[in-house]
This record gives C-alpha cells, sequence and structure tokens, in this order.
C-alpha cells in the first residue's frame, strides 16, 4: 500500500491557509534522494545530475537542488532563462532541445550552457546563429529499433520506441558530425541519448550505458575526437502503482560502474566523466497533488468531483496515466467502491480516475494523488490577477512561495508555515462593494458574503491526494520539511491522498 508522505492532521492544518487545488513537495525527501544518487554514482570523479527542468519548473525547487550539487537540462527559452535567474551557471546548464529557434541558442551560448546539438543540420545552422561553434559540445545518438527493458504496463508515454522517435542523429551522422565540429573548431565531445521514459528496471541505465560507451570508443577511433563526457540523459522511472516495484539507484550505479570498467577502460578512457538528466526519479515520490472533493454524481456511474483539474495534473488526460488515489483518513478502508475520478474543465478527458476502486467517498473527503511526472502548461491570467493578495482565497501562480531563512517556505500574502500553527498576515481591506480580493476573513465580514464563506471553509476539509506529482504551473506550491509536521489537529472529515 502507497503511504503518503503527509498525514490527515497536517493537511487539515495546512489548508486553513492555503486552500485547495496545491502541490505538495518533501523538501527532506527530494534532498535525501539527490544524495543517493551522487554516492551511487560517486566512483566517477566527474558525475554531475542536471535536473531535467521541464519535470517541474519551480524556482524554489531549482535553487534546492542546486544546494544539492545539481545542474540543469533545459529545452526551452524559458528554462534557459528561469535556470540563469535561479544561479546556475555555465557549466552547471546542459541544454538540449529539439527543432530549435535560434534565439534559444544564442542565449544558450550567452550563458555559457553545454549544447547538445539533435540533429545534424543543426551545425552549420549553430555556427551562422552565434558566429562560432563551442570548444565543448555534445550530440544526441538515436541508435534506432526497439526498446522495451524496463516497460511499465502503461508503456513508456514520453518517449516512443528510438526508431520512431524524432530525436538524435543516427549512427553514420554521429561519425559525420564529430568530424564537422572539429573542423568548426570543437574540442572536447560529448555523447547523450535517451531512449526510454520511465523504466522501471535497474537494468535500463547499465543497458544505455553499454551502448553508448562503445558508441564512445568507436567515435574516438573514426574520428579522433576527445570525448569527455556521456550524458546518460533521464528515463528511470518510478513506481507510479502500488504494486510496481522501486529501482534502486545504488543497483543502477553499480551496474553502470561495471560497463565502464569493461569497455572505456580498456581503451584508455578512464576520465570520460558521466552525467544524468533525471526528472521524474529526483522528485515524482515527494510531491502530492492535494485536492478537495466538491460533488458526488450518480448517473450512468458514480463520479466524484474535485476541485483540481487536468491544468494541474495533465497526465491522466493526455496518457491515461495512472496516478495513485489515497482518501486521507481513510487509508485502511477497503477499495469497495468503483468511481471515476473527474474535473470540472468543459472537457471529458478531465478525469484523473476511470473506473478505479476506491473506498466509500463522501462529499466532505480531500484526496491525494500520488507522483505526478509531466507535463502541465500555465494558465495566462490578465496582468491585473498576477500580483497583490489572494482572491477568492486562491494564490497566483505567478506569486510563488518564499522560503524563510529558517528553512520553512511561505508565501507572502499567506504567511509563514512555521512550527506548530500558521501565522496569518494581515490582508487588505475589501474596496468598493463586490471586491473579493482579501481571502476568506473578509468574505466572512461582508453582507450577503457569510454563507459563501462558511461553505468554502467547509470544503477546505474535503481533501484529496494524488502521489508521484512534479510539475507546479497553476496550482500553489508548498514545501514540507520535517518541522512543518508538527501541527495542531483540528476537528474535520477525513481528506482524500
Amino acid at each position: 500500500m502507497k503511504k503518503p508522505f503527509v498525514s490527515l492532521e497536517q493537511l487539515q492544518e495546512i489548508v486553513k491557509d492555503y486552500p485547495t487545488p496545491f502541490h505538495l513537495y518533501d523538501e527532506h525527501g527530494i534532498r535525501a534522494n539527490a544524495r543517493a544518487l551522487y554516492k551511487a554514482f560517486s566512483w566517477n570523479p566527474g558525475f554531475k545530475e542536471y535536473f531535467a527542468v521541464k519535470a517541474t519548473p519551480n524556482p524554489q525547487i531549482l535553487k534546492l537542488l542546486h544546494e544539492e550539487g545539481c545542474g540543469v537540462d533545459c529545452s526551452s527559452l524559458t528554462e534557459l532563462m528561469m535556470s540563469d535567474r535561479c544561479g546556475f551557471k555555465g557549466g552547471e546548464i546542459m541544454f538540449s532541445s529539439n527543432d530549435t529557434p535560434a534565439e534559444e541558442f544564442v542565449l544558450a551560448d550567452r550563458l555559457g550552457a553545454t549544447i547538445n546539438l539533435d540533429d545534424i543540420t543543426h551545425i552549420d545552422f549553430l555556427q551562422r546563429t552565434i558566429g562560432h561553434i563551442p570548444k565543448k559540445i555534445s550530440c544526441r545518438f538515436n541508435p534506432g529499433g526497439t526498446f522495451t527493458l524496463g516497460e511499465s504496463k502503461e508503456g513508456f508515454q514520453v518517449m516512443d520506441n528510438p526508431g520512431d522517435a524524432k530525436y538524435g542523429l543516427t549512427r553514420p551522422q554521429m561519425t559525420e558530425a564529430f568530424k564537422r565540429l572539429k573542423e568548426l573548431g570543437a574540442e572536447e565531445f560529448g555523447i547523450h541519448a535517451f531512449l526510454a521514459s520511465n523504466t522501471l528496471s535497474n537494468d535500463y541505465y547499465p543497458a544505455l550505458a553499454a551502448i553508448l560507451f562503445q558508441t564512445a570508443v568507436e567515435l574516438k577511433n573514426e574520428t579522433g575526437a576527445h570525448i569527455t563526457f556521456i550524458n546518460l540523459s533521464g528515463g528511470v522511472g518510478v513506481p507510479y502503482r502500488p504494486d510496481q516495484p522501486a529501482n534502486d539507484i545504488a543497483v543502477i550505479g553499480e551496474g553502470v560502474r561495471r560497463a565502464y570498467e569493461e569497455i572505456l577502460v580498456p581503451a584508455g578512457m578512464g576520465d570520460v566523466s558521466l552525467c544524468t538528466e533525471l526528472g521524474r526519479f529526483m522528485l515524482a515520490p515527494y510531491g502530492h497533488l492535494v485536492t478537495t472533493v466538491l460533488h458526488q454524481k450518480h448517473t450512468h456511474k458514480e463520479y466524484i468531483g474535485v476541485d483540481a483539474c487536468a491544468a494541474n495534473l495533465m497526465r491522466p488526460a493526455i496518457y491515461g496515466a495512472y496516478h495513485h488515489i489515497t482518501v486521507m483518513g481513510r487509508e485502511g478502508a477497503p477499495c469497495d467502491h468503483m468511481y471515476d475520478v473527474t474535473g470540472s474543465l468543459c472537457e471529458n478527458s478531465d478525469k484523473f480516475a476511470i473506473d478505479r476502486m476506491l473506498p466509500e467517498i463522501q462529499a466532505g473527503h480531500p484526496r491525494r494523488r500520488r507522483p505526478r511526472p509531466r507535463h502541465g502548461l500555465p494558465v495566462q491570467r490578465p496582468p491585473a490577477l498576477r500580483r497583490g493578495p489572494p482572491v477568492r482565497g486562491r494564490l497566483h501562480p505567478s506569486d510563488p512561495p518564499r522560503r524563510d531563512p529558517g528553512g520553512l517556505f511561505r508565501h507572502r500574502n499567506l504567511g509563514l508555515i512555521s512550527g506548530p500553527s500558521i501565522q496569518p498576515q494581515p490582508q487588505p481591506e475589501p474596496v468598493g462593494e463586490g471586491n473579493e480580493v482579501g481571502g476568506l476573513n473578509q468574505l466572512e465580514d461582508r453582507p450577503g458574503k457569510v454563507a459563501a464563506g462558511k461553505e468554502r471553509q467547509a470544503l477546505l476539509h474535503q481533501l484529496v491526494v494524488f502521489g508521484e506529482v512534479l510539475k507546479d504551473q497553476t496550482a500553489p506550491v508548498l514545501f514540507v520539511e520535517e518541522e512543518i509536521f508538527q501541527l495542531v489537529v483540528h476537528n474535520a472529515a477525513p481528506p482524500i491522498l
């Protein structure tokens, strides 16, 4: 049985000032996982993790990972800009994009990022765009064919089989590209490949490493290129379902080490540095989407309507992806009721789960979804709504939480989460009739708004949580450390995870 990293009592306290839906991240878990990764590859002195920003483009998380020694893997102009503002510089940035616009190459070069070319035609395009070829550069290799090692029940989803994927250069193109890049002034070379997404096997990385290591030896012999790093990219997955096994990063690191010593060391390439571009593996187990049950509908099926929607968690709508759902406070209850769990978008694919067996749910239960990886899109709001206090108790996506010197995270309008209680900050007074800026307290103080305010407060206790959640761009984010878990318990109906 999957167990959330947050309890019902903790959620009951948090939702008093942070209305659902929101994403909750476990900082302690994220840090511990990053350290386990570095320990697993400590045998390679130059090893570095370049966190895949696309997985969770959140500045606070990027800064947290930066503190743990991670770099960033960027695939767009926005990700480059965010990484720069978060303090990543030069070699801490890997730029791996495809169908790349000129302005993205320009910014990557200006930031000193290591550029990873996706196509052989990008060589001349890059030179025309920035006026030179960087001395250190990488090429993305696509060996073609099929790859099934570690495939889960849902398939690889983000990544097709290599032969059907749009990414990378063929093997003959890799040789041609290295020769051309040497002619244009490149001195240090890297090789990158990404063959599968969310693999559930400790053998995936060692198998990929063996392919890349052998390719590196061949390219060195064919072109004389000085290959200084090999990028294993991402693909190490997480178990979304309770019955799926978790990958063991220590076993994975040892498997890669054996391949390294069997292939690279005898070829005189024992100084090659390794790097990874993990996203899902780094964060998904430590992220939850918390949402509130609003309605229960009885028609041709049984529906549970929540206040989150596909804008908060897109994978189920895009891929039919499974995210575990925990009904908070009913973790040990039998799963003997079948529901479709839906959002409120005017789109029938806005369903988090279809025919899911869960404990009996009544309106008033909070739920939590487990790990949520990639991808979500930001909701653009008019400029007037991008700043200032919450509207109807909700935080704006463009107004992220801030970190307190004591290690906790807060939102400047809703106060600091500190120790056993939440200390709210003063809210601005309502301005004029019909103004709803300022949150629940002001709604309750306004004539004609009392019922609405009380109804909203009641709904805050109907929580649902989804697991393995990564990206947040449309809902407020809270970061959880162990200190936050010492919260006062208040009477409330059980939430759903």
